[in-house]
């Protein structure tokens, strides 16, 4: 984890959307996690946890499009060039577990 910090400019309506759209992976990934204690078909599982991983992914395309939208806008007009390489690294971590 960096310690670097910058200000964040979150607009949070966005902010409520993706955590509502957390939750609701949280809650598929427990009914997965259900579907194999209670031994359910594998394709079926493999299929809900891709959806799992979808919904995952999506979360994390939104987090990166309200980042760049607002703290990054900021940074740059703050001549924080810390938050650009911080922004890189953390976008090269999240496409390589995608």
């Amino acid at each position: 984890m960096s310690s670097h910090t910058h200000n964040h400019h979150h607009d949070p309506e966005s902010m409520k959307a993706i955590v509502n759209r957390l939750s609701k992976a949280i809650g598929h990934l427990e009914s997965v996690k259900k579907m194999v204690e209670d031994d359910r078909d594998c394709t079926e599982v493999l299929i809900q946890l891709a959806a799992v991983r979808s919904a995952i992914n999506n979360t994390g395309k939104a987090i990166l499009k309200e980042h760049i939208s607002h703290c990054i806008v900021h940074a740059v007009q703050d001549g924080d060039e810390q938050a650009i390489i911080e922004l890189n690294d953390a976008i090269d971590k999240f496409m390589k577990n995608s």
